[in-house]
């Protein structure tokens, strides 16, 4: 299966592990909770699949990769303890508690989360006096002699043998008592989580151009050459980073990330033609509406992937633009919400207390900063949720700041400057709607001068209405060509099914 369909699964076991019944009992008794045993290449997005599982269920994630460990810190270290059995006072051996149970236990009292899931990697590459304890853990969902807690889902993951040569097999035993899932990467997969995660549009325009490219991992006589997603992912943060900061990155930088030496020469030449576009037929030109002249004469002779390109860095900046307006709508959504409980707040205040407002609001912020910092040690906040919260944040220090300033230390001053702030909010979001929406329409203009109604505006309208950040947008705000062309597409799609059906049919009743 592919990495989404392994997340689907997952979360819905997690669902299931922790339903309960009438009697507030888990509905699958703790041993018929069979833990989850993931099989996949390296790379292929296993780790993160837990992050994302635990934050949308709302549970707690301890992930532990075991070969990091030795059975002391698995188990636990031994002790003497005396007992008295019968008539005689004996020594026994016994255990400290296992540093991962522990770690359980600690994540339960930082995060207040009772429920959640141990997630460890690597599984089938332990040493082999570790070996053993796995084995129970998988069969037992034990430490030693010490239990995972109740309401914890055990999720495992290993590499097949054939990428790491350390790899010990499951017996029919173990894996009778574990639910297996084989994980294949997947382009189109991984492509809709790209999107989400905001990964560099070079790398996705290039492995449009090269999906053949995505994942590899090759053994010949100069060794091991490999490319991952994870690899993919990582470099695109590192390319962000670097065009905020004006560097280039070089052929030397990227075979760092991308480990496969003609993967990595191709995809650097590509990313030198991919600026090289951008600079040359003038992006932010184009959706501010101000074509050159000359674009419109070189893309007549331009091969198709100088022309895909092209589209790709459109895209990009409407989408940057797109989650810049989403951004500044949620933050805006939440002050506003904020703002109205600081006015029943104030309203509540008594009239006796000195400088009750500012000290009510300072508090409401300092609670605010409190709350964000506790989900986000939960693991509960993802990158998006996270930055609207520390820009709320930010909003609200500053609101606090000039309250101060301005000595406002009765109800109505207070909520009057307050209301002011928050206004200055709302008009920056609505620039940026506008700002958005005055792109697209000059990103459709070019789009229609350009290539009219071929297979770029296909591609165009395609990414819009797949992309989250553009089709938010639209859904919210608009855009009359997109659902035309949309709809265009959608009637296009149809056609071609129909006439395949069609001549299916045609062919079957020919036949006869």
């Amino acid at each position: 299966m592919n990495i989404k369909r392994a997340k689907e699964e997952i979360e819905h076991t997690v669902k299931a592990y922790l339903a309960k019944d009438t009697l507030g009992e888990y509905a699958i008794p703790s041993i018929r909770q069979r833990p989850i045993l993931l099989m996949g290449p390296p790379g292929i997005g296993k780790t993160q699949i837990m992050e994302q599982a635990a934050r949308e269920c709302g549970v707690a994630l301890v992930a532990y990769t075991i070969t990091h460990h030795t059975r002391q810190s698995a188990v636990g270290l031994p002790f003497i303890r005396q007992r008295h059995y019968g008539d005689k006072d004996v020594s026994v051996t016994e255990y400290t508690m296992s540093e991962i149970i522990s770690s359980v236990y600690a994540k339960m009292e930082a995060t207040g989360l009772k429920e959640g899931i141990l997630f460890i990697d690597e599984i089938n590459c332990v040493s082999e006096t570790l070996a053993p304890t796995m084995l129970q853990f998988l069969q037992c969902k034990t430490f030693g002699n010490q239990a995972v807690p109740a309401g914890w889902v055990i999720v495992a993951a290993g590499n097949p043998p054939e990428y790491n040569k350390s790899v010990r097999d499951f017996d029919i035993v173990t894996l009778d008592r574990v639910r297996r899932m084989d994980i294949e990467p997947d382009l189109q997969v991984w492509k809709d989580y790209a999107r989400t995660a905001h990964i560099h549009s070079a790398i996705l325009s290039y492995l449009d151009l090269h999906p053949q490219n995505f994942y590899q991992i090759n053994a010949d006589v100069d060794g091991t050459q490999f490319v991952t997603a994870r690899g993919w992912e990582d470099l695109s943060n590192l390319l962000d980073t670097y065009e905020s900061l004006d560097l280039q990155a070089d052929e030397a930088l990227i075979r760092q990330y991308l480990q496969h030496q003609k993967i990595a020469e191709d995809f650097s030449a590509y990313l030198d033609l991919y600026y090289k576009y951008r600079d040359d037929y003038g992006v932010e030109e184009i959706l501010a509406g101000q074509v050159k002249p000359a674009v419109y004469a070189r893309l007549l002779n331009a091969p198709f992937d100088e022309r895909l390109s092209l589209v790709s860095l459109i895209l990009s900046g409407l989408n940057t633009r797109f989650t810049a307006s989403r951004q500044a709508d949620a933050v805006a959504d939440a002050c506003y919400a904020f703002l109205r409980e600081a006015k029943q707040g104030f309203s509540t205040l008594p009239a006796d207390i000195p400088d009750g407002e500012l000290t009510l609001f300072g508090q409401m912020v300092t609670d605010y900063d409190a709350e964000t910092q506790h989900q986000r040690a939960a693991g509960l906040l993802g990158h998006d949720a996270l930055n609207t919260r520390l820009q709320v944040y930010a909003a609200l220090r500053s609101w606090d700041a000039e309250l101060r300033r301005a000595n406002a230390v009765s109800t109505q001053p207070a909520f009057d400057l307050l209301r002011t702030q928050f206004q200055s909010l709302a008009e920056a979001r609505d620039q940026a709607q506008e700002a958005a929406s005055a792109a697209l329409e000059a990103a459709f203009d070019f789009m229609e001068n350009a290539f009219a109604e071929s297979q770029e505006m296909v591609v165009f309208v395609t990414e819009l209405t797949l992309n989250p950040a553009s089709h938010a947008f639209i859904t919210e705000n608009g855009c009359d060509r997109y659902f035309r062309y949309n709809k265009d597409l959608l009637l296009d799609h149809r056609k071609a099914a129909l006439q395949q059906e069609l001549a299916a049919e045609a062919h079957r009743h020919g036949g006869q």
